[in-house]
């Protein structure tokens, strides 16, 4: 199978570039989850954290951010405690800090799924061919200043405009996969299916 090169030969992240990355998602609590772990892998290795989602999940209440949102100072620290993540308190705060935010996304927007499509950059603003060279260049992009700008201004914190178009990357907002990598058609064709109502 032909694949980007990032994902190198480690089992857990082919993995993840095979079944995960650029698939289209419209799931709530996933979509929090994945801001709040590209927060985490700031200034790490995606793979270190892929390493520690599991834990991550049962940190948090599996992401869950009606339940994240009432975390305690104690649940705090009882985090800082907790040798499965990453113990940053500045991040993990963060994470509790978003999540009661995300509660006011959703009361606004009926889904965070609704709010975060919207930001889904056109056609026309997007690199011709998806290539190597063009991939290490597209760092950050219009799209993602655009909606690291609304969600500070709401807010949210870790949630700069690189770790956004990680996030926008991932969650399939836009299909970063490489020509000639095998997982591009697929994930362009998902890219292409109707949009459920809620992110109408």
């Amino acid at each position: 199978m032909n694949r980007c090169w990032w994902c190198g030969t480690d089992p857990l992240y082919v993995r993840y570039h095979d079944e995960e990355w650029g698939v289209p998602v419209f799931d709530d609590d996933r979509l929090f989850e994945k801001l709040c772990l590209e927060g985490f892998q700031s200034g790490l290795s995606w793979l270190t954290i892929l390493r520690k989602r599991d834990a991550f999940r049962q940190a948090f209440a599996g992401f869950d951010f009606e339940r994240v949102a009432r975390f305690t100072t104690r649940d705090v620290n009882r985090l800082l405690n907790d040798a499965g993540i990453v113990r940053h308190r500045g991040k993990i705060e963060s994470t509790v800090n978003n999540a009661r935010h995300a509660l006011a996304l959703r009361a606004e927007y009926g889904s965070l799924a609704r709010y975060f499509w919207q930001w889904e950059p056109s056609a026309a603003s997007r690199p011709r061919r998806i290539t190597r060279k063009v991939l290490m260049s597209l760092s950050q992009t219009e799209a993602s200043v655009g909606l690291s700008k609304d969600l500070k201004k709401r807010g949210w914190t870790f949630v700069g405009p690189t770790t956004v178009y990680a996030f926008m990357q991932a969650m399939g907002l836009v299909n970063d996969h490489v020509e000639g990598c095998d997982r591009r058609p697929v994930v362009e064709n998902l890219r292409t299916l109707s949009r459920p109502a809620s992110v109408l």
